[in-house]
């Protein structure tokens, strides 16, 4: 069975199996009796596809950072992400309703009801054992040590139910060890569109978890008794290597023909997530999209409407940091500020003009509007407009219709986890620099004889440190910081990369600027193609002629407390938009942010019951 038919099989079983609570505290109710699901290979199958429900789905794929990061602009953001507007009594993610479906299905594999083949049922035990994984690296990530929880629990065992959370060594070595168990006993290898958890994505996910926790742990100046530092990038590396010896996957290097395809705006990165069948050269696991049965995304409608969708659009911040096709930084060149936003994607990272629109971009049956940003209807106000996952036609737009799939884990990360973990260790080899960043690179079109492929960065990028990572003094590190925030733009990797880094602050400090624009009061044609698409003007609407009132934008002074643009007068001649909110972006200098609360009324219920649960820091 694929993705696919897995979303719609799902509202069945749900009806058909379990119901489980969101508490730990409840006990579960199976409706299915324990020999319709155990006694039978079909019955475990059946049971299984139900974990898959916790897997970003094709709607939340291309919005799942959309909140606030530092690279993107957006229209509103997260109350985590500002001044006292989130606390301990915020609604969070701590469920344990996934939880507890997973122990139940695992405890049910070791009753005397289970009959299976002993080979089989481990082979479901590894998928299991995958799901719970997959669930403790989320609860990893955000609320650091939390309960662990091997069984189902009996709702009479108080000291069990309502004990105190477990350390982070504790949660990362059971992830580490259900890891490995599934890498061992999962028999996929692969699938339709690889939809189905295999034992390369075990390998996948341990890398990702594994990077995550050492990571943390250097950072945050925390360390365990079980597992130091270099041990758990020890453990990336070790999965990488697997993965990557096993000679299964490779980066895609070929273009997809797909109906709607913008031949300026597509390429073996974009294709990727403009697909509609997985590329599973590249894809380790996917989402699989199928208007035949109506499974079908959303990008579209949320990236396409200043309603719908958030106005999430990249910062030229961050579009600064793309490298110019021969290997050097578009930053090392005097006038990087004022090079217009026709001529900034000339030579350059492949990459840029396959995440936002460029000055070549086109929809099918599109307008004036389709071309460039849409910065008039505030859709994308920075100049910015992210594609990466959207379809090039504008019957997409405005409904649930996009029929192209999207990866899920994908080798590309696989190769950027390997490269960072020996870079941090200090192994790093000019070898490893060319397989994993420099691939990556070549793949973007950056010449595969400059030195930013073929060799070792030895010196800090100083806009990089600057602008984004400003305690980071090793060349290599900074680099693949670089490669990995524009390799994974969007896919939802940034915000616990900025925590495990303690690069927290650049939530609030990073501008979210826009493009460079010559002049106000002035019809601007930002991709010379001899249509003015912009009136950038601090005067009133009412003010404009019938031409400029289809193009106008407003701009607010600097010091407005009106949420929209600024333009910034450049030094050396023009403006550069920037975006700003009435809601200020803040992060606290405590760093309580970097771990969500435990939620106040669980802290309450302990307390209820006579226990205590260890709060965060600074909640």
């Amino acid at each position: 069975m694929t993705m696919k038919k897995i979303t719609i099989y799902l509202t069945a079983l749900a009806s058909c199996l379990s119901v489980f609570s969101c508490s730990l505290y409840e006990k579960p109710e199976a409706y299915a009796s324990k020999e319709d699901i155990f006694a039978s290979e079909d019955g475990l199958q059946s049971y299984v596809w139900s974990f898959y429900r916790v897997l970003p789905s094709l709607a939340n794929i291309p919005v799942c950072e959309s909140s606030c990061v530092d690279y993107a602009a957006c229209r509103s953001f997260a109350a985590y992400y500002s001044e006292d507007a989130y606390t301990a009594e915020t609604p969070t993610s701590w469920s344990w309703s996934a939880l507890r479906n997973i122990n139940y299905f695992l405890d049910g594999l070791q009753s005397e009801v289970c009959t299976v083949d002993a080979e089989k049922k481990k082979h479901f035990e590894g998928v299991a054992r995958w799901f719970r994984a997959y669930f403790y690296y989320d609860k990893l990530t955000n609320y650091g040590a939390v309960p662990w929880y091997a069984h189902c629990l009996d709702n009479l065992d108080f000291d069990e139910m309502y004990k105190d959370r477990d350390s982070r060594d504790v949660i990362i070595g059971h992830t580490i060890d259900d890891l490995n168990f599934a890498w061992e006993n999962i028999t996929t290898v692969s699938s339709e569109g690889n939809s189905l958890v295999s034992k390369y994505a075990a390998l996948a996910l341990k890398s990702r978890a594994c990077l995550f926790e050492a990571s943390y742990r250097k950072y945050h100046g925390e360390s365990g008794t079980q597992f130091t530092v270099k041990k758990l990038y020890e453990e990336c590396i070790d999965a990488c290597n697997k993965l990557m010896s096993s000679n299964v996957f490779s980066l895609n290097t070929t273009t997809v023909s797909d109906a709607y395809m913008n031949a300026n705006s597509i390429g073996p990165y974009r294709s990727l997530f403009y697909s509609r069948e997985i590329l599973t050269n590249e894809v380790i696991l996917g989402r699989v999209a199928s208007k035949a049965e109506n499974v079908r995304g959303e990008a579209n409608w949320r990236y396409n409407s200043g309603s719908y969708g958030n106005s999430y659009c990249l910062s030229r911040a961050f579009v600064f940091t793309y490298l110019k096709t021969d290997g050097t930084p578009f930053t090392d060149q005097a006038d990087y500020s004022t090079v217009s936003f026709k001529n900034e994607f000339n030579n350059r990272d492949a990459r840029l003009r396959q995440t936002v629109k460029g000055p070549n971009y086109a929809m099918s049956g599109g307008s004036a509007f389709d071309k460039v940003a849409d910065i008039v209807n505030n859709v994308a106000p920075t100049g910015y407009h992210p594609i990466k996952f959207v379809e090039d036609a504008t019957s997409k737009n405005n409904k649930a219709d996009n029929e192209n799939s999207y990866p899920i884990i994908r080798y590309a990360e696989v190769l950027l986890n390997y490269a960072e973990a020996r870079a941090e260790i200090g192994a790093l080899t000019a070898a490893d620099w060319t397989k994993t960043v420099g691939a990556l690179r070549t793949r973007a079109g950056i010449s595969a004889s400059s030195a930013a492929v073929t060799q070792l960065p030895a010196t800090v990028d100083p806009y990089l440190k600057a602008m984004f990572y400003p305690k980071v003094t090793n060349a290599w590190i900074m680099e693949i910081r670089r490669e990995r925030a524009i390799e994974l733009v969007y896919e939802g990797f940034r915000v616990n990369d900025l925590k495990r880094w303690a690069e927290g602050k650049r939530f609030e400090t990073v501008p979210w600027t826009g493009i460079h624009i010559p002049n106000l009061d002035t019809p601007v044609d930002v991709n010379g193609d001899g249509v003015n698409d912009y009136y950038f003007t601090t005067k009133d609407l009412s003010e404009m002629t019938p031409a400029n009132k289809l193009i106008y934008v407003q701009i607010f002074p600097d010091g407005s407390q009106e949420q929209g643009l600024r333009a910034d007068a450049n030094p050396a001649g023009g403006y550069d938009l920037r975006y700003e909110l009435a809601l200020k972006r803040k992060w606290y200098d405590d760093g309580r942010q970097y771990l969500n609360p435990i939620p106040a009324q669980i802290v309450r219920d302990y307390a209820a019951r006579g226990y205590s649960i260890q709060q965060n820091p600074g909640w």
